[in-house]
């Protein structure tokens, strides 16, 4: 392009088409997708939409992708394991499908979800066909040997000399 080709009028309608300012040096530091959620620090002010939002989700995702009701049951926000998988699925799944995404984001959430189907389906117990059983929680209270424990913990147990069943050559064992 020569110089008597460059029409600085001509260039600033394309930008302008393009709705670009070559000055503007201040891109967007938006989270693609909305971020994640962390169900242990959630504000309660914050629940009410949250739940709402997932819950419009999983049922879309349950019909769409005809997810069996052994995998996601009826009572799926009363299990925990569920709730954060679904969560972590409807994340991704919003990530892959933001506008800004180039493409790729669809393709990637669906090998996710195969990668996810998996540990979903194992995430729920089954019991609930007749109504919701609560799973029985584990308990921390009162179950760990603290003697046993303050032991233990004055190593770190991943050195090969403390490893069991691992080979310790001894003197005898040299040639």
């Amino acid at each position: 392009m020569t110089e008597r080709d460059y029409d600085p009028e001509v260039e600033q309608l394309l930008l302008e088409a393009a709705s670009f300012d070559p000055a503007d040096r201040h891109g967007s530091s938006a989270l693609i997708g909305g971020g994640t959620i962390n169900w242990r620090t959630l504000p309660d002010e914050d629940a009410p939409a949250t739940w709402e939002a997932l819950r419009d989700w999983v049922e879309w995702f349950t019909t769409r992708y005809n997810v069996p009701i052994s995998t996601v049951p009826a009572c799926w926000w009363q299990h925990d394991v569920l709730v954060e998988e679904l969560s972590a699925l409807h994340t991704a799944h919003v990530a892959a499908f933001d506008p800004s995404d180039t493409g790729f984001g669809p393709l990637s959430w669906h090998e996710r979800l195969a990668i996810a189907m998996p540990r979903l389906t194992r995430a729920y117990g089954g019991g609930c066909n007749t109504g919701h059983r609560p799973p029985k929680p584990r308990n921390w209270h009162d179950v760990t040997d603290e003697t046993a424990w303050t032991a233990w913990t004055t190593q770190a147990h991943a050195h090969p000399s403390t490893h069991p069943g691992a080979h310790n050559p001894k003197k005898e064992d040299a040639p």
